[in-house]
């Protein structure tokens, strides 16, 4: 019989006492849109299924900065550990009522990286030419996938500061773990960090073939919610099974 979902809390249940990596994510950008439940569940690893709010499940694509990715407990690598990435999300709960997300894929300026990702933890990364930018208030992220025609071209406003995040918001950026398949066998990988410092943001513009590259439905509405962070410092820990 699987577990009931955990709570939502903005600190995680299960605190990273030995991290595996560390790694900070800067000027963070999150874009959400509601996507049938029915059509994500095929695309989350065996033993997830997906996790929702008041019956509705959501796709993000978030745009960030990664910066000093290390092993262990770091101190990271300031060149071949920082680069401008892109991910298409999913969020999931696992049989034991662990909350997380699951990446459909993932979009990285870095070569290395990429293969270590794909390699050592079966994350769908890509190489990508990428691009990060301000220009007064706004701020872009350009995406173009090697070898591809798909593209990703996002700018943004960040807002005020939000004093309480709203129960959406919390669910959408509260995630301590991730969820993938990997050498034949379902894992969570556990992570923590302070909670988000977000702020509301407006989308000023927006062309991206990402999403619809996962196989989900291409957005055709407007995000639900457009989220900015200057970012917070990140430690994830080994991995646990998943029952299937």
């Amino acid at each position: 019989m699987d577990a009931a979902a955990e709570p939502i809390t903005p600190h995680p249940p299960r605190p990273v006492r030995r991290p595996l990596l560390v790694q900070q994510w800067r000027d963070v950008t999150f874009l959400h849109w509601p996507v049938d439940p029915d059509a994500v569940w095929p695309l989350l690893p065996p033993g997830a299924r997906p996790d929702t709010l008041d019956g509705a499940t959501y796709v993000g694509l978030v745009a960030f900065r990664m910066r000093h990715t290390g092993l262990c407990r770091g101190p990271g690598l300031p060149y071949l550990g920082t680069f401008p990435e892109t991910n298409v999300r999913v969020y999931s709960v696992d049989r034991q009522g662990r909350r997380g997300v699951v990446f459909l894929s993932l979009d990285a300026g870095r070569l290395l990286p990429v293969l270590a990702g794909r390699w050592g933890l079966g994350l769908g990364y890509r190489w990508a030419a990428m691009r990060l930018w301000r220009s007064g208030p706004r701020l872009g992220y350009t995406c173009r996938r090697r070898g591809s025609t798909v593209t990703s071209r996002i700018e943004i406003v960040p807002g005020p500061a939000l004093a309480e995040p709203s129960p959406l918001e919390h669910f959408l950026t509260a995630r301590w773990g991730l969820h993938t398949a990997w050498r034949g066998r379902s894992l969570y990988l556990p992570n923590e960090h302070p909670p988000w410092p977000l702020h509301a943001a407006t989308l000023d513009d927006l062309d991206d073939g990402l999403v619809a590259a996962t196989g989900l439905p291409r957005p055709t509405d407007e995000p639900v919610s457009v989220l900015y962070s200057p970012g917070v410092p990140a430690r994830f820990g080994a991995p646990l099974r998943v029952p299937g």
